[in-house]
């Protein structure tokens, strides 16, 4: 069963509720060797490039959100399964789920923050989540512009009625981008300086002793 699936699960009959956190827009545009961009990729690349000059806004990593994230325990990973429309490259660009997962395990464990099995970590009080999600489409034949989000994702209280649980998003960045078939592995690459934010953030509000 899919990890999406038990965290959907685990959370149910929690009243819902979903932050919607401002995003950073980044353009990130690599080309092949030798190859010319279309007239459509030149109107895209402006739009883009456009978009990313004049729509900036900072991403939900303020002193607030970093707080949340302060005597943290540990996480659980979650990625969320790879787009069939890039699955079919993504192992050797080091982007199917189990690599992406794996990498992440490995950058926290050297960070110094545990990572959680499903047991442990469903018995861990706000039951935290680090959840990472590659969202990609293909503009043109080869060309895929994509969407990476890295969010810190736990159980909180209502202020109003303590009683009443949800499951919150109290710390997140992303980066969108575009990049073409031969290249795909930028994606890796931007997905771990979401990763480093992440773990920089952890590291300001939890000094080690």
């Amino acid at each position: 069963m899919p990890d999406g699936w038990v965290l959907n699960g685990i959370y149910a009959g929690l009243n819902g509720g979903k932050n919607q956190p401002a995003k950073r827009i980044e353009y990130k545009k690599q080309m092949m060797k030798g190859e010319k961009m279309s007239p459509y990729k030149t109107v895209i690349a402006i739009l883009l490039s456009a978009l990313f000059w004049s729509t900036y806004a900072p991403a939900d990593d303020s002193e607030i959100s970093r707080s949340t994230l302060t005597g943290l325990k540990g996480v659980y990973v979650l990625v969320e399964n790879i787009q069939p429309n890039i699955q079919k490259y993504a192992q050797k660009a080091g982007l199917s789920t189990e690599q992406i997962k794996k990498n992440i395990e490995k950058k926290l464990f050297a960070a110094g923050i545990r990572t959680l099995s499903r047991d442990e970590w469903l018995k861990l009080a706000g039951r935290p989540v680090l959840y990472v999600n590659i969202n990609t489409h293909e503009t043109e034949k080869y060309w895929y512009a994509y969407d990476i989000k890295c969010e810190f994702r736990q159980i909180v209280s209502l202020e109003v009625n303590p009683k009443v649980k949800t499951l919150a998003n109290t710390w997140s960045v992303n980066i969108t981008g575009m990049t073409n078939i031969g290249n795909l592995h930028l994606i890796k690459k931007d997905a771990d300086v979401l990763l480093e934010r992440f773990i920089q953030a952890h590291r300001s509000v939890n000094r080690r002793k």
